[in-house]
């Protein structure tokens, strides 16, 4: 996933190519973690689904303005158990997202409540959104023309 480009050309490349390697991997029913995005005015929240997942198996990194979540859901059975249905992926899931430079790396926050972990990325103050004041008549400056 790349937060730095809207280009739907490249969002539709991804979205496809992340298909293709689910059904290679095996897990061909849906994301092994799905993500919703939200871009906010001071920062970016991250929401990952992260269903049945140990806490303590959770890891978020950040390197060289990539963000890793790392998590690991496993199950174990008894003797007398047997599964005859596994529909639940097991193992360990990573997800990348590409951060642009407009997002403070060094102040990521991340918390699990309930399946979600959230993560948010504050957004640099050069990046933020700022209201620029319109000149009136009169007032034009002289590398403005109209």
């Amino acid at each position: 996933m790349l937060l730095t480009s809207i280009d739907p050309f490249v969002q539709e490349f991804e979205r496809q190519f992340d298909r293709a390697v689910r059904q290679v991997t095996g897990q061909a029913n849906g994301a092994s973690m799905p993500m919703d995005g939200i871009r906010r005015a001071d920062d970016v929240v991250l929401r990952f689904d992260l269903p049945g997942i140990d806490p303590g198996s959770i890891e978020v990194t950040v390197d060289r303005g990539v963000l890793s979540v790392t998590a690991r859901r496993e199950e174990e059975f008894g003797e007398d158990e047997r599964v005859f249905v596994r529909e639940r992926p097991m193992g360990s899931f990573t997800r990348r997202v590409y951060l642009s430079d407009h997002l403070d790396a060094e102040a990521i926050e991340a918390a699990y409540n309930n399946g979600v972990l959230a993560v948010r990325i504050p957004v640099l103050e050069k990046a933020r959104p700022r209201k620029v004041a319109v000149q009136q008549s009169g007032e034009t400056h002289k590398s403005i023309r109209a």
